[in-house]
């Protein structure tokens, strides 16, 4: 975990990380969760993204927040913060040492299951009702899911090369967020860590998680826009909007092959279909999202960056709004 994931972490607005703890925050307030509170003590500070109880003094930040209420260490608490908040940080990735030889990812172990994607239920909820995804876009990223020996339901997210050639999986965990908090405080509470939830995302061994939707850049011609998006649910909502688009698995994980392939779109204008393509970016409304649109405007100095509407943190929560504005026009 390097300085920027961290950072990250501390950037993440300190009341939704509250209200992910369980916390009811009202008027920038919140029953203090440290002593036997009534009367709303607990203060935040969006302006400094804080906390502080005027009645027992225990004050912080959002890291400081989720260790004091999950009873974890440091290190546990990132963690934590990270799976709640679909930052996707190195150490997610398999660790291979430099004195050993590199794992492979074995696709053929896989390719079978997205030959016939098959959604259950917690899946079908995520994508349609939740995130009200367009049915063709959940069919051409080929999303799939199972359910572990634990029952635990999982979304199953492929990533190709631009050649459709597999490369690497994204599990993520489908488990109510309430639960997955009221677990975690009752494993806090009894000393026992088999009760505590599965972690937010999983990569089989060898996985090459880098720009997602890579085979999309081969519908491109001229003069086509291509947004790219801060992870594949911003992804999925985009292209539910009819827009073609890629994406960065995390702002924290803007790697040197990404940049790379980036760099040889944006400087092949005449050569193939992805000739004079415009670049267009929602960042996320927050300090991380903002560094990774200045991080690729210095691959791509064409990037376009629109701003989203106050009250939407992404691009998905902005989708959701247009798509709940739209089912309650009168027919």
């Amino acid at each position: 975990m390097d300085k920027f994931e961290l950072q990250r972490l501390r950037d993440l607005p300190i009341e939704g990380v509250a209200e992910r703890l369980g916390l009811q925050v009202k008027m920038h307030k919140a029953l203090c969760p440290f002593h036997d509170d009534h009367h709303a003590s607990l203060s935040f500070k969006v302006s400094r993204n804080t906390f502080r109880c005027f009645v027992c003094g225990e004050s912080g930040g959002t890291i400081d927040l989720t260790m004091k209420v999950l009873g974890k260490d440091f290190r546990e608490a990132c963690r934590w913060l990270a799976d709640e908040h679909n930052v996707i940080l190195t150490e997610h990735q398999p660790q291979i040492s430099n004195l050993q030889p590199q794992i492979k990812f074995d696709a053929s172990r896989y390719e079978r299951f997205f030959e016939r994607p098959w959604l259950n239920e917690p899946a079908r909820k995520f994508l349609y009702e939740e995130r009200r995804l367009d049915e063709r876009v959940v069919r051409w990223c080929r999303l799939t899911s199972w359910q572990d020996k634990r029952g635990v339901p999982w979304l199953q997210i492929p990533y190709y090369d631009r050649q459709g050639k597999l490369v690497g999986i994204q599990n993520r965990n489908l488990g109510s967020e309430k639960g997955k908090v009221k677990s975690e405080k009752l494993a806090t509470a009894q000393g026992n860590c088999q009760l505590a939830s599965a972690p937010r995302f999983r990569f089989p061994q060898g996985s090459q998680c880098g720009i997602y939707n890579l085979p999309i850049l081969n519908l491109l011609h001229e003069g086509d826009d291509l947004y790219i998006t801060e992870g594949c649910s911003d992804c999925w909502a985009m292209l539910s909007a009819g827009h073609k688009a890629i994406a960065i698995p995390s702002a924290t994980l803007l790697k040197p092959k990404d940049v790379e392939l980036l760099s040889a779109l944006a400087s092949s204008p005449n050569q193939g279909r992805s000739g004079g393509v415009c670049f267009h970016m929602y960042p996320d409304r927050d300090e991380p999202g903002e560094r990774l649109f200045l991080q690729l405007q210095q691959v791509l100095p064409n990037l376009t960056h629109h701003q989203l509407p106050l009250g939407c943190k992404d691009f998905g929560e902005y989708y959701l709004s247009t798509r709940k504005k739209e089912a309650e026009k009168p027919p």
